[in-house]
């Protein structure tokens, strides 16, 4: 039996990370590992860190620290990584598509799975998602999904549950707790899914959080056995 109808997701930490070809060199000046292994990784710490923290969407403070912390950064140096960090992890640097995603999107699209993508974003990411080839709405170089919501474009970003509603126009007659939400912050994502009424599941990749009480996956090809 499948779980789920429909899914949607995250863009930021599901489909797309900050681009570690920029942050590597960017921060080995100040002593960090560079490897792009390493910056991925950095970022699922940063993120729970995030969320520990209760952080909203606009202090990024927990996750800076945390990032460059994991990167390597000595503690002396701290304070002025994370200032350049903060610089220049900007919404365009979300742009490094997870080789994962893009397989499990492509999968999903090639099953007829309705899928779509609701993210907090600065009115750039449905291009983003284009040109990197991760997704798009109809025909293209990545997998078709039915909607890209920007809470930028839409004016309400998670955890409001109301930026669902644009998105949940596209999948009318589903049952809402028959469509999934995938999400990497439990503020943000997991807080606003449940708001709506959808089924929250985090992308937690190395067991950040053991004390989950909602569903994780180590990756989005987890969700081909739940359709």
């Amino acid at each position: 039996m499948s779980r789920f109808d429909a899914i949607l997701f995250d863009a930021g930490g599901i489909l797309v990370l900050p681009d570690p070809t920029v942050l590597g060199p960017l921060l080995a000046y100040y002593g960090a590992d560079p490897s792009e292994h390493v910056h991925c990784r950095a970022h699922y710490s940063a993120m729970a860190a995030k969320s520990r923290s209760g952080s909203g969407e606009t202090d990024w403070s927990e996750y800076d620290l945390a990032y460059v912390s994991a990167v390597g950064v000595p503690a002396h140096d701290h304070e002025p990584a994370m200032y350049v960090l903060g610089r220049t992890r900007t919404a365009h640097l979300w742009r490094w598509p997870i080789p994962d995603s893009v397989e499990a999107l492509r999968q999903l699209a090639a099953r007829d799975v309705p899928i779509g993508v609701v993210s907090n974003a600065s009115g750039q990411i449905e291009e983003i998602l284009r040109r990197s080839g991760v997704c798009q709405v109809g025909d293209g170089d990545g997998a078709s999904v039915r909607v890209v919501i920007d809470s930028h474009v839409v004016g309400v970003a998670k955890p409001d549950p109301a930026i669902f509603e644009p998105a949940l126009e596209h999948f009318t007659g589903l049952a809402r707790d028959r469509i999934a939400y995938v999400g990497d912050s439990i503020t943000m994502d997991v807080g606003g899914a449940r708001a709506a009424g959808l089924h929250p599941i985090l992308l937690d990749p190395h067991g950040d959080h053991p004390e989950a009480d909602f569903d994780r996956i180590v990756s989005l090809l987890d969700l081909l056995t739940w359709v």
